[in-house]
């Protein structure tokens, strides 16, 4: 399932990026196709400005087509040089803004500076003048032809910020949504195993009225029952904010893996070391941080497949905070899986639903204001678990 996510998250994003090159090339071709007609025009406007300058005012020629080619110009920046002195400047709004007002020399050093970047624009287009002069009008493209270049980056950030918004609403609605199936299977799974668990106390007094019934196996059973009815706890607490209440850790690590090592292959060395001191408390729920616990221990005992040991090592950090490694000699897990690891329904058993690990996370980070995390794994050597609380 998770390998069809990720092919349709492939074709998903190699479809976007398919858009966006398209975008771009098209607005690209479009600027491109404006900047070629605005050199036209900017062609046709030197070429009147010669016309009219060619025939000068005492011409008995009708200047009416050439003053309107002259004055539709009201977008394109140029500037008419000739033998280094400007002769005209149209569309510049810093050079005909009559609010402001420029020293001779700040003038001049202003036209040098607008020149040079119009001629590294484009290249300036050569015209006659009279008496053998030659003249040169220097152009820029329209602010609307400049602000059309990053259009299409705008929009593309924009539909990236919608988009990236959207996809977060839409995760957190989906995250939201499986939450409220775990935790409707988690309560409803507690309700079911009231009744059962009722029954089996009430024959397990039944066996111990019996003659010749050893209470020793009664006591055991009991122990079990009793184990049964803290899970139901457990997952009646799912979903709910949890009680907690200052307890040390250590100690409940140690309980619960001494109930695990009767229960658990004999073929597992456990080596429990417990550094913490008695009088350090951490408001924890109980219930759920020892299923955290057995989790953990009974994965570590299944990637050894029964045999090979177990270290559990409970000790403080210097920032007052308690850590616990369980570190197992089993196959390892390999870095693509540790990206994987904690989510919901990924699991490298057979038959594994592939939810412990995701509970155990939300317990500690969620519940318990904590961390759990893979601290060092090694293919084919083992790998450690490491919980802060």
């Amino acid at each position: 399932m998770s390998d069809q996510l990720s092919g349709w998250r492939l074709v998903i994003i190699s479809v976007l990026m398919l858009v966006g090159a398209g975008v771009l090339y098209y607005f690209n071709q479009l600027g491109q196709a404006l900047e070629d007609r605005e050199k036209k025009y900017a062609a046709l406007y030197a070429e009147s400005v010669r016309f009219f300058i060619e025939q000068g005012l005492d011409s008995p020629c009708d200047y009416t087509f050439v003053s309107e080619v002259i004055a539709a110009n009201e977008s394109i920046p140029a500037i008419l040089v000739s033998d280094g002195e400007v002769i005209n400047i149209v569309n510049v709004p810093e050079l005909i803004d009559s609010t402001k007002h420029f020293s001779p020399k700040e003038r001049k050093a202003f036209e040098d500076e607008m020149i040079l970047e119009m001629a590294a624009e484009h290249e300036p287009i050569e015209i006659d003048l009279l008496d053998g002069q030659r003249g040169y009008l220097y152009y820029s493209s329209s602010t609307t032809l400049k602000e059309l270049k990053f259009f299409p980056y705008i929009l593309l950030a924009t539909f990236l910020v919608f988009g990236t918004l959207a996809f977060i609403a839409y995760s957190s609605s989906r995250k939201a949504e499986e939450n409220r199936v775990w935790v409707g299977l988690a309560k409803e799974t507690a309700h079911q195993l009231g009744t059962p668990i009722s029954g089996l106390l009430g024959w397990i007094g039944v066996l111990r009225d019996s003659d010749g019934f050893d209470q020793t196996i009664g006591d055991e059973m009991e122990k079990d029952v009793y184990r049964l009815e803290t899970i139901t706890t457990r997952f009646s607490n799912i979903g709910s904010v949890p009680t907690k209440k200052e307890e040390n850790v250590g100690l409940v690590v140690e309980e619960t893996t001494t109930y695990l090592r009767r229960r658990i292959s004999t073929k597992i060395d456990w080596h429990v070391t417990n550094s913490l001191p008695a009088e350090v408390l951490t408001k924890i729920n109980r219930h759920l941080f020892e299923w955290v616990i057995e989790n953990l221990c009974k994965n570590a005992v299944d990637t050894m497949a029964g045999v090979g040991e177990l270290h559990v090592t409970i000790y403080q950090k210097p920032n007052g905070k308690v850590q616990i490694d369980i570190r197992d000699t089993g196959k390892g897990i390999s870095n693509a899986n540790q990206r994987k690891i904690f989510r919901p329904g990924f699991s490298t058993k057979k038959r594994g639903w592939g939810l412990g690990l995701t509970l155990a996370k939300r317990i500690i980070e969620t519940y318990h204001g904590g961390k759990l995390f893979i601290k060092q794994s090694e293919l084919e050597k083992g790998t450690t678990f490491g919980i802060i609380v």
